[in-house]
C-alpha cells in the first residue's frame, strides 16, 4: 500500500504527514486550497493538485490505495464564520470523496474526525461507544461526516480518528490551538492569556498524531469491521488549561503573567484512547516535548505573528463569497 492520496495535506497536520510518509518512501498526491499557504517540499514522489476538495472529481482521486480525508473546516471560531462552507466542506465534500472512493476501488479510507464531537460528558472518562451530542457547527459537522462514512464501511476498509487537540510544530503552523497558543505568548509577549482555566481537556503531541495515522495505513486491510475497530479516540494527556500555562511557564523558565478571562466555551472532559492502545499504538511523545519545540523554532524564527497561522484571520481576509464560488 504505497500510493496514498491526502485531502488536506497542505495544512498543519497534513503538511507533517506528507513530509513523514514521503521519507518512508511512500508515493503522495495531495489535493489543497493551500489557503493558508503551501509549505510541502519538492519531491519525485508527491503531487500536488491546488484545489477545492468540494470540485473533486474521480480523476482527480486517480487510483490510490489509501485516502487519509484531512481537509476541513476547523475548529470553532472558523466554522461559525460561514456555516454553509463549513457544511459544504466537512460534510457534503466527504460524502462526494467517500462515493468516488468506492468508485475507483479504493480500498482504505482514514477520516479525521474529532474528540470535540463528544459535546459536554459528566462521565469521567469518555470513551468511543458513549453517545455524540455536539455543540457547535464544527462538532456537529464532524458527527454528520462520521456518520455518512459509517453508511459505506461494508464497502471499504474504514477507520475514524477523534484526535484530541493536536500541538507542537509544523511548518503551516497553528497558533490558534491551545498549547501552541499559550506557549507562543508566553515567548512573545510574556504573558499567557488562558479563557476559562479548570476545564480540562485532551491534547495530542503532533508526532503521536502522525504516527497515528501511519499505524491505521500499515494495518492489514479489513472490510465491514466491529464499530471497536473502526472508531478511536487519540488524545493522552487530559489537563486543565490553566495547569498548561503553568507547565510553560515552568519548563521555559519565565515568569510571564497568566491573565484569565471568561470563557463561553463549557466543554471539559477527559478523553479515553484504552481502545487504539490495546490495538498495539504506543505514544511516544508528550506535550513538553511540543513546548519545548516551539520555543526551539521561536527562537530560529520560524515562528511568529502571521496572519495564515490563525485560521480565522485568514478566512476573514479572504472573500468568503470567492469560495463559495469556486
Amino acid at each position: 500500500m504505497k500510493n496514498i492520496l491526502i485531502t488536506g495535506g497542505g495544512g498543519y497536520i497534513g503538511t507533517n504527514l506528507v513530509h513523514s510518509l514521503l521519507n518512508e518512501n511512500y508515493k503522495i498526491k495531495v489535493i489543497d486550497t493551500f489557503w493558508f499557504g503551501n509549505y510541502l517540499k519538492k519531491n519525485k514522489n508527491l503531487k500536488i493538485l491546488k484545489k477545492d476538495i468540494r470540485n473533486s472529481t474521480d480523476q482527480d482521486i486517480g487510483k490510490p490505495d489509501c485516502i487519509i480525508h484531512l481537509a476541513s473546516i476547523a475548529n470553532d471560531p472558523a466554522a461559525e464564520l460561514d456555516p454553509g462552507l463549513t457544511w459544504n466542506v466537512n460534510v457534503l465534500a466527504t460524502y462526494n470523496l467517500i462515493n468516488l472512493a468506492i468508485k475507483k476501488g479504493v480500498k482504505k479510507f482514514i477520516f479525521a474526525s474529532s474528540g470535540s464531537v463528544y459535546g459536554i460528558k459528566k462521565e469521567k472518562k469518555v470513551t468511543e461507544d458513549l453517545s455524540l451530542e455536539p455543540l457547535s457547527e464544527y462538532n456537529k459537522s464532524k458527527m454528520i461526516g462520521e456518520r455518512i462514512l459509517l453508511s459505506y464501511k461494508k464497502d471499504i476498509d474504514l477507520t475514524i480518528l477523534r484526535p484530541a487537540t493536536v500541538c507542537g510544530y509544523s511548518p503551516s503552523m497553528r497558533l490558534d490551538v491551545a498549547v501552541n497558543a499559550l506557549t507562543f505568548g508566553a515567548l512573545n509577549k510574556k504573558e499567557i492569556k488562558v479563557f476559562g482555566g479548570k476545564q480540562i481537556r485532551p491534547n495530542l503531541n503532533m508526532d503521536d498524531m502522525i504516527d497515528a495515522y501511519k499505524f491505521f495505513l500499515k494495518k492489514k486491510i479489513k472490510k465491514n469491521k466491529h464499530i471497536n475497530d473502526t472508531i478511536f479516540n487519540v488524545g493522552f494527556e487530559n489537563l486543565s488549561i490553566i495547569n498548561i500555562a503553568k507547565r510553560i511557564n515552568k519548563l521555559l523558565k519565565l515568569k510571564s503573567k497568566i491573565f484569565i478571562e471568561p470563557s463561553n466555551d463549557p466543554r471539559s472532559y477527559r478523553q479515553n484512547s484504552d481502545r487504539i492502545i490495546n490495538k498495539g499504538f504506543k505514544p511516544k511523545k508528550k506535550i513538553d516535548h511540543a513546548i519545548k519545540e516551539i520555543k526551539n523554532k521561536f527562537n530560529e524564527k520560524k515562528i511568529f505573528k502571521k496572519e495564515s497561522f490563525y485560521r480565522i484571520n485568514t478566512l476573514k481576509i479572504i472573500n468568503t463569497k470567492k469560495f463559495n464560488n469556486v
